[in-house]
């Protein structure tokens, strides 16, 4: 198998640009005292900025050099796993994103699974996914089939339900022309 973000680790940052941060931090309701999981999150290209924003940020990432790049930049934990395999006590987290990964999980069932298992009641996670209903994501997505990085891309109401079956009150919460952002809540007992 192909470990392309191995090698693209260095140069990631600049290759994909800055994250709206600003919309990142509204929907995710910070500032917040305690831990958020960036899972998927490489770089810490998205959750970096918003650490002082939070109590402490973990970084999950299958890839060691994404994750050499992340500590490199300090004030961070940084953890190695897989998405569907998150070695984190239940209802650990406050907050969970995941920027620009879903596509790439392999049981993206699975990894909605374990987000929830991990995040505590009343806590949010936030998804920022290229949008496939826009021709450009499309060809994106027959780009990344072409150098095997078997993505699968999901349209965001599959994304909502797919979260709903995980226990999480989920809505698409803004768009623009090539992504979206889903949010999810994990409902308090008993509402």
């Amino acid at each position: 198998m192909l470990h392309h973000f191995d090698h693209l680790a260095v140069v990631y940052d600049r290759l994909l640009g800055r994250p709206k941060f600003a919309v990142l931090r509204d929907l995710l309701r910070l500032p917040i005292s305690g831990l958020m999981l960036d899972e998927g999150g490489g770089t810490a290209r998205a959750s970096y900025p918003l650490r002082s924003h939070v109590g402490r940020v973990v970084v999950a990432d299958i890839s060691l050099p994404m994750l050499k790049q992340a500590r490199r930049k300090g004030r961070l934990w940084t953890v190695k796993s897989d998405a569907e395999c998150l070695p984190f006590y239940n209802g650990c987290f406050e907050r969970v994103l995941v920027v620009d990964a879903f596509h790439h999980f392999a049981d993206q069932e699975r990894c909605l699974e374990e987000i929830s298992r991990v995040l505590k009641k009343g806590g949010s996670l936030v998804i920022e996914e290229p949008d496939v209903r826009r021709w450009p994501v499309k060809v994106a997505a027959l780009a990344e089939k072409l150098l095997l990085m078997r993505s699968r891309f999901l349209p965001p109401p599959l994304i909502v339900e797919m979260m709903a079956r995980q226990g999480l009150s989920a809505r698409i919460a803004e768009s623009d022309r090539f992504r979206v952002w889903i949010v999810g809540e994990k409902r308090p007992e008993g509402t």
